[in-house]
This record gives C-alpha cells, structure tokens and sequence, in this order.
C-alpha cells in the first residue's frame, strides 16, 4: 500500500467536513477541559452510522457465539477494516488528540477487553453500550507508585469473601476516569503469596457502586480534550460475574495484548499531529515575512520543512504497513508495535516543537495552533508506555531471536 484508495479519501473528506463542523468551533472549550468530549463523539458515531455498524457487528458475534461457533472480530466499529478505523483517528488528531485518547480508551481498551475476555453474557451486559458509546469506558491498570512497573508494583487487591472479592487500591491517571460508567479494573488477587508473583484479576466495575470514588478531572500538560482522573476503592464487593476470565496468561496477557493494539494505533495519531504541523508550517513560511522575503526561502526555514515531511513519510508508511497487516489477518507482535509507537511519537513531539520553533513567537501563542500541538504530541511519549519501555520491549524481542 503507498497510498489511499479513492473510497478511503472520500471517508477522510467526509471527516473533514465533519471535524469543520462540529470540532474546531469547540477548540477552546475542549482545551480548556470546560466541555467534555463525549457528546461529540456520540456525534461522530451517529453521522456516520458507526454506532449500527457497531451494533450489527455485535449482535453477529453473540449470534455465533451462542451457537457455539468461534467469534470472529471485537465488535469494534470499523474493526475489520484498518483504513476506517485509522483515518478518523488521523483526522481528529489534527484538531485534538484527547478526543481520540477518549474515544480509543473507551471502545478499543474498555470494550475490547470485555469482548475479549467476557463470557456472552458479560459481553450484552457492558460491551455493546460501550462499543456504541452510550456508555463510557476506563481501562484501569496504572497506579500511583508503580507506573512503568505496571505489574509489578501493582498494589490493588481483591480478596475472595464467599462468592465475592472485596476490591481495595487506587488508579491513576486513568483516561475517562471521571466521567466513566464502565471500569475494566486490574488488581492482584489477596492470597497471601509475595505481591509480585500473585495473579492478576480483572473486573468489569459500575458507577456509583459503594466504595467506588471517581476523582474530578486532574489538571495536565495537554490532551485536555481528554479528561483524566484518579479512581479509589474501598472494600469495593464485586461478584463473579464480573470477573472476567483469565485465558492464556491470565489478565496480565489481556492486558499485553490491549497494549499491541494501543500502541499501533499511537502511529496513526502521530501522523495526524505531523501533517497538520507540516500543513500549518509551510503555510506561515509562505507567508511570514522578514527583511523584505518570505522565511520559506530561508535555508534553516527549508531545512525544518524538508524534516517534517521526512517524518512524515515514515509515520504514513508505518501506517500503511498496519493496514496491509490487517487486511493479511496479522496483528502485530508487542515488539514491532512498540517500535511503531516508539518512533512515530519521538517524530510526531519532535515536528510539533519544530513547527513552534518555525512559528517564532507566535508558535507559543495558542491562537496558531502549533502550542496545542506540541503539548498534545508530548504525551504520546509517555503513555501506553513510555519511550523507554518501548526500548525495552523490542531489545528483550531482538535479544530472545
């Protein structure tokens, strides 16, 4: 694949037309965290029907399942066709990267988990509000002190009581978090083993349960279109039916493929962030001017051009390779996943500040857009792992070869 296919560009117009519309005359609100995201994109869902896409999906899957058939595809809108799934994400990134953290978490961590793991009756129970959005989903398996350690240094417990677990820990830094319906909670299971070599458990948990806290939205770099917050619980009692099945590998495996998927699609918001840099760029450079000519014909001025479109062009094919990988039935190892998240979101930082850089004073004025950019960009360093757990991750692949 070296380009889009005349179908893919007229759902990407359409997009436009719609981002146009509907998000760029709500900028300074989503920016400054003053309107939540979700209303927009319940709007995104219903103009382009991907709320019945993802319905008809859905109840296709638990037709099979219930007939014993194996399950094909997560219910996802778009999910068995990358192209449309990754140019709306592109699209929108161009304008606010949060919308995409908020709407990714929600249906491809929260639902996708569920879909994943869930029996068929935990699946009609939660999965298909959150694939269609009208519920909201948090994924939640980052605390406080354990950060890159996620496993590891993960202090949340659940204790068998009878038939139930009592549930006690925090989260942090959870997308969706105040605001959410539905949690996907990880934790250890309390059996009296050294904390580090304990199961991991996952919970599908509710709004308003008792114990249950949502924390008001935490104040942020940027991605403020995407609001975050902290989730506390104590002696939460959760059934089980809402523990959802361990599999191979138990809910530390989930939760590594949830990663795979997080981080390829880090590759398509990254490309978005550098095209418009780029977009907005090499328009300034025609038009700004400096003792007497345009700063585009200024050599350090086409210098920063031609790297943005270098970076470019290796995220789109980054992109690209994820799409034809799809369409072959191949999902990405952990490694090559991670080496996509890695560069794409070092170039997608680096292009973002570049472009501030090119735009002089006025690039730290956030009327001109870039000063968003660049503070959105910087996240996508960090989460889903940061820089140099992606490191980690392909060395230990290259080395274990």
């Amino acid at each position: 694949m070296i380009e889009w296919s005349d179908e893919d560009l007229m759902i990407r117009d359409a997009v436009r037309d719609w981002i146009e519309a509907k998000i760029r005359p709500n900028l300074d609100e989503l920016d400054s965290g003053e309107l939540p995201p979700y209303d927009l994109i319940r709007d995104l869902y219903k103009t382009f029907g991907m709320d019945e896409m993802a319905r008809s999906s859905f109840q296709a899957r638990i037709a099979k399942e219930k007939e014993g058939g194996e399950p094909t595809g997560d219910g996802r809108p778009g999910g068995g066709n990358a192209a449309l799934s990754m140019l709306p994400v592109i699209e929108l990134c161009k304008v606010a990267p949060g919308i995409v953290s908020a709407m990714g978490v929600s249906f491809g961590l929260a639902a996708g988990t569920i879909m994943k793991r869930g029996t068929v009756e935990q699946k009609e129970r939660w999965g298909l509000d959150l694939l269609t959005m009208d519920k909201i989903g948090a994924w939640a398996i980052t605390e406080a002190g354990s950060g890159s350690d996620a496993f590891g240094g993960m202090k949340a417990t659940a204790r068998r009581d009878g038939d139930d677990y009592v549930i006690n820990g925090s989260k942090t830094f959870i997308t969706n978090g105040p605001h959410a319906d539905t949690i996907v909670f990880y934790c250890k299971l309390d059996d009296g083993r050294d904390p580090r070599d304990r199961e991991i458990l996952t919970f599908v948990l509710d709004r308003g349960m008792p114990g249950l806290e949502q924390s008001r939205p935490l104040r942020k770099m940027g991605l403020h279109s995407s609001p975050t917050g902290e989730l506390f619980l104590s002696d939460v009692r959760a059934g089980a039916d809402r523990l959802l099945a361990s599999g191979s590998g138990g809910g530390k495996e989930s939760a590594r493929q949830n990663f795979v998927t997080e981080r390829a699609g880090v590759a398509a918001m990254a490309l978005g962030v550098i095209e418009e840099c780029l977009r907005l760029s090499v328009d300034y450079a025609r038009q700004r001017e400096l003792w007497g000519q345009r700063i585009g014909d200024f050599q350090l001025i086409q210098l920063k051009l031609a790297k943005m479109e270098v970076a470019r062009l290796n995220v789109q094919n980054l992109v690209f390779r994820h799409v034809e990988m799809s369409r072959a039935g191949r999902t990405p190892t952990l490694a090559e996943a991670s080496a996509m998240k890695l560069y794409a979101a070092q170039a997608a930082s680096e292009v973002a500040m570049e472009a501030v850089q090119l735009f002089g004073g006025n690039g730290y004025m956030s009327e001109y857009r870039v000063e968003q950019l660049a503070r959105d960009a910087k996240s996508f360093q960090i989460y889903a792992g940061t820089d140099e757990i992606q490191i980690t991750h392909i060395a230990r692949d290259l080395l274990a070869g």
